[in-house]
């Protein structure tokens, strides 16, 4: 018959009186301490946080209407207005943000996008021909000036689809309109200088009106607080690009 041998083992941390004696005479390395495990921390709840300015100005527009009603707000006044001051921030933020390009439009859209647009915004209207040199080059700059001014309303309709049998030797041709009306007509690539850059032709567009917004300034600039805006971000340009050209040189 088989003899069988059975193994006892005491729990683990555990230790026996024999092993503590041998463990004093140094024949046993020091018993390892028994496993403790951490502390229990339950996670922080979000809802639970205190809410501060910081909390509502993560949250997009969406959010901020979602809050209208919510508990968490309603006895902090201080939290409410500024909910209601962020959300109409951001609303005006998207209002600015409705141009920044040059859109094409037909004959049919011209009243509605342009004769019926809001007395705040002013519409600049090109008049091209596909094919015509001149017209791309005014073209770039605009679309230069629409994404710097997205306040302001750019547009660009076929000369012949604005007007019948308009002359090809009069395109481009800008119009300027605000509350409906046409403030300021420009004809030829010639009317913006010898020399066309979206900085000249902002200087022309704001001759009489201020009619470039980029709007970070408010609808109330004068003719003057928009030029002397063109002019920096032309003498900015100027100085970029010197200094681009001053490392290119320097690299060769």
């Amino acid at each position: 018959m088989a003899d069988y041998h059975f193994v006892y083992k005491d729990v683990e941390g555990a230790s026996t009186q024999w092993d503590d004696i041998q463990r004093k005479l140094g024949n046993l390395p020091e018993k390892p301490p028994a496993f403790k495990p951490a502390p229990f921390s339950p996670a922080n709840d979000q809802a639970s946080l205190p809410k501060d300015k910081s909390w509502i100005d993560e949250k997009t527009e969406q959010d901020l209407e979602d809050l209208e009603d919510n508990p968490d707000l309603d006895d902090d006044r201080f939290l409410e207005e500024y909910r209601k001051k962020r959300l109409a921030e951001l609303r005006e933020t998207a209002k600015v943000a409705r141009f920044g390009s040059v859109v094409p439009i037909s004959g049919s859209d011209f009243v509605r996008e342009v004769s019926q647009a809001p007395a705040d915004v002013w519409v600049v209207v090109i008049l091209y021909k596909e094919g015509i040199a001149e017209c791309g080059v005014l073209m770039q700059c605009l679309e230069d000036l629409a994404a710097k001014y997205p306040a302001t309303k750019f547009v660009k309709i076929i000369s012949t689809d604005c007007i019948p049998n308009y002359p090809d030797r009069n395109v481009p041709t800008v119009l300027v309109y605000n509350s409906g009306a046409v403030k300021a007509n420009h004809v030829g690539l010639r009317s913006f200088g010898r020399r066309c850059t979206p900085e000249g032709v902002a200087l022309v567009l704001c001759q009489s009106d201020p009619v470039l917004n980029d709007g970070q300034s408010g609808n109330g600039r004068s003719r003057k607080a928009v030029i002397d805006g063109v002019r920096q971000r032309f003498i900015e340009k100027v100085v970029t690009e010197h200094e681009n050209d001053d490392d290119g040189s320097s690299s060769d």
